[in-house]
């Protein structure tokens, strides 16, 4: 089991994408594949995905998503983070 999945997410904390996961662009956003575990996720949001690829620029995650998402929006992509966290998709 990756440690992602046994950690809580903390967005007080630095996270990425896992080296086991690649992104191939889509129309609607990107497919995530998870090589280790087989799991494929939709990335459903240009947004976002902009957020994926570029939270190994940032210290922590709420960094990331004070420089990238508007204040009303954060908890919802804080939780879309956190349910990628707990897929293993994300890692420290």
């Amino acid at each position: 089991m990756p440690a992602s999945q046994t950690v809580d997410f903390d967005p007080s904390r630095h996270a990425r994408l896992s080296d086991q996961v690649s992104l191939r662009d889509e129309e609607f956003g990107a497919l995530a594949y998870h090589h280790g575990t087989r799991r494929l996720v939709f990335i459903k949001s240009p947004k976002l995905l902009a957020l994926l690829r570029h939270l190994d620029d940032f210290d922590t995650v709420g960094d990331a998503l004070a420089a990238s998402v508007e204040l009303d929006e954060r908890a919802s992509y804080g939780a879309a983070l956190g349910a990628l966290w707990r897929s293993g998709l994300l890692g420290e």
